[in-house]
């Protein structure tokens, strides 16, 4: 009997019957999402394996289901580059869909082709592998997706990935194209062909243009400036007008000028030095004293060896005073009273820290005009101190170490003295318990 029909109650119907029957209600391929599903994604493993994750799909009326990730091993490398393919491949004779690699030719960037006949193998390709020349491992960036998915009859695939033997008429959208084809028996064509103003007929040609309007920015070729027509405006009509007007620049001869004064009494005001004229070189000094500081009117007086240029009485309390320079330059009493004190605290200094500094001789650097220099000075350097002594270093207003607290040197020497007291009390007394 030539026709055939099934499937019907108590009847036999064949593994080939059924898979050409479910073949028309869907295409080979992923049951996914076009593009974003996971369902038999290949991704890189560990060394020469890739991960081919859970999925479910259709191979020419049959299905296949994988629930967990599978691990698929890809042949060694070898001495140039190949392309592999990871393939869904159906055999009918031994009724199975497995996951395979189809390995590529050495030297070639061509992947291998699928086998994709009617009632034997037919292969579906998930993933482009290319294989770098002697690698150890597969890395992402060598993984192409190639997996072609089913939904609705009319498609969605890449260009790589179109049907194999579409039907006149099969519809779809490419999305690397980002446009719909169809199968027009011989090629995928566009459904919209592309149309431009000479193909099309029927055009008018001169166009009326609607009432509108248009803004300063949107006119080209503007000019940049509108000289004025003659016009004239009324005082009323300006706007912003001064109040008052400044003279310009003019002149009058003083001939000209009515009641002006015969004479002129010069106002308060001030020359600079650098403003007179025909100033003297030099000043002869008129006569004159310096009382207590001179003697005999030219003669400084040294007051007890001091050298000090004023008189050597005591006035006020009747106390000398240290001097700070502080950081901005103005002096200041160094005052020590408990009035002038809060949080008064102990310190514990240690003896070691301060017989560790080390007396140092040096010389200065010279002047930035480059001036003559200090030599052979002597005393502390203030880095070195600060690495056992930091509390008598100061700091200058950028954070750098500055400077020295020599008067807090004798402080600090305090913690040795005690320290060597209490040394020699010990000894003593041990020497007086020896002698009993």
């Amino acid at each position: 009997m030539a026709i055939t029909s099934y499937p019907f109650d108590a009847q036999v119907v064949t593994e080939t019957q059924y898979s050409q029957m479910f073949r028309e209600f869907q295409d080979s391929g992923v049951v996914a999402s076009f593009g974003s599903s996971s369902g038999f994604q290949v991704t890189a493993g560990t060394g020469m394996n890739v991960n081919v994750s859970s999925g479910l799909a259709f191979l020419r009326g049959f299905m296949v289901q994988s629930t967990a990730t599978e691990v698929v091993a890809i042949p060694a490398a070898s001495t140039s580059v190949r392309v592999d393919r990871v393939i869904l491949r159906l055999d009918p004779s031994l009724n199975s869909i497995v996951l395979a690699v189809k390995q590529g030719t050495a030297g070639s960037t061509t992947p291998p082709s699928l086998t994709q006949t009617d009632t034997g193998i037919f292969e579906i390709g998930l993933a482009s592998i290319t294989v770098n020349a002697n690698v150890t491992s597969i890395v992402a960036g060598d993984i192409v997706r190639i997996r072609p998915f089913v939904g609705h009859r009319v498609g969605a695939w890449n260009t790589n990935t179109r049907p194999a033997s579409p039907r006149f008429g099969m519809l779809g959208y490419n999305a690397d194209t980002s446009k719909w084809e169809y199968w027009n028996d011989t090629a995928w064509t566009s459904l919209i062909s592309n149309v431009d103003w000479a193909n099309l007929s029927g055009k008018p040609a001169t166009f009326p243009p609607s009432t509108h309007t248009h803004t300063w920015s949107q006119i080209t070729d503007a000019p940049t400036s509108l000289p004025p027509a003659a016009h004239t405006h009324d005082w009323g009509q300006v706007t912003g007008k001064p109040t008052s007007f400044a003279p310009s620049a003019h002149g009058h001869a003083w001939s000209d000028l009515t009641g002006v004064p015969a004479t002129f009494a010069p106002s308060t005001h001030a020359h600079t030095w650098s403003s007179i004229t025909s100033k003297p070189t030099t000043f002869t000094p008129s006569s004159h004293t310096h009382s207590s500081y001179l003697e005999s009117g030219d003669t400084i007086a040294w007051s007890n060896g001091t050298k000090r240029v004023h008189a050597d009485s005591v006035s006020g309390s009747g106390t000398y005073y240290a001097v700070w320079v502080q950081g901005d330059g103005t002096f200041a009493r160094n005052t020590s009273s408990r009035r002038f004190k809060q949080n008064i605290r102990d310190i514990d200094i240690d003896p070691d820290a301060v017989l560790s500094l080390r007396p140092r001789i040096y010389d200065r650097r010279p002047k930035e005009d480059g001036g003559d220099y200090l030599r052979d000075e002597f005393g502390l350097i203030a880095e070195e101190v600060a690495e056992t002594l930091p509390e008598i270093v100061t700091y200058d207003e950028e954070g750098r170490i500055d400077a020295l607290r020599y008067d807090l040197l004798g402080v600090a020497l305090l913690s040795v003295v005690q320290d060597q007291a209490e040394r020699i009390e010990r000894l003593e007394q041990l020497v007086r318990d020896m002698s009993r």
